[in-house]
């Protein structure tokens, strides 16, 4: 399994290099090429709602990209360290893409979260009062992974 793992300033003009690495790295671990479009939009989409979560919230750390290739799937793991309060009553940090409870009630990024989910079948979006992350993965073709 390889690990590439990217941080960059919460700035905007660096979410094109984070889309751009991540195909890259997608297409050497052997993600269809039909959807790598889906990918570089999902990844734009989930680096996107990190820069702007940490330029709202006054975060000066920077966003971390995480992409994991393994011989049956690719991952990419988008973070950001944006405090979200606990939702009342709930148990985990949790949410569903897309969800109110994932920024704190506000459902200010909803568009860019329902945009991830209905480009990526496999996304699990979680927050609470220490950041959130996208985790988002798709198939690879076996054998495909270049050394």
């Amino acid at each position: 399994m390889a690990t590439v793992e990217l941080l960059f300033s919460a700035l905007p003009e660096h979410v094109r290099t984070a889309r751009l690495v991540a195909a890259a790295v997608a297409r050497r671990a052997g993600v269809d090429e039909a959807v790598l479009d889906e990918l570089r939009l999902a990844v734009g989409e989930a680096c996107s709602r990190a820069v702007g979560l940490h330029l709202s919230h006054g975060v000066a750390a920077p966003v971390r990209v995480v992409l994991i290739e393994d011989e049956k799937k690719f991952s990419i793991e988008v973070g950001d360290d944006a405090p979200r309060p606990a939702p009342v009553g709930a148990a985990s940090g949790a949410a569903r893409p897309g969800s109110a409870q994932d920024e704190g009630g506000d459902g200010e990024d909803d568009m860019g979260l329902a945009v991830i989910s209905g480009l990526v079948d496999d996304v699990e979006v979680t927050a609470d009062e220490t950041g959130g992350l996208i985790r988002m993965s798709w198939p690879t073709t076996p054998g495909a992974m270049a050394s």
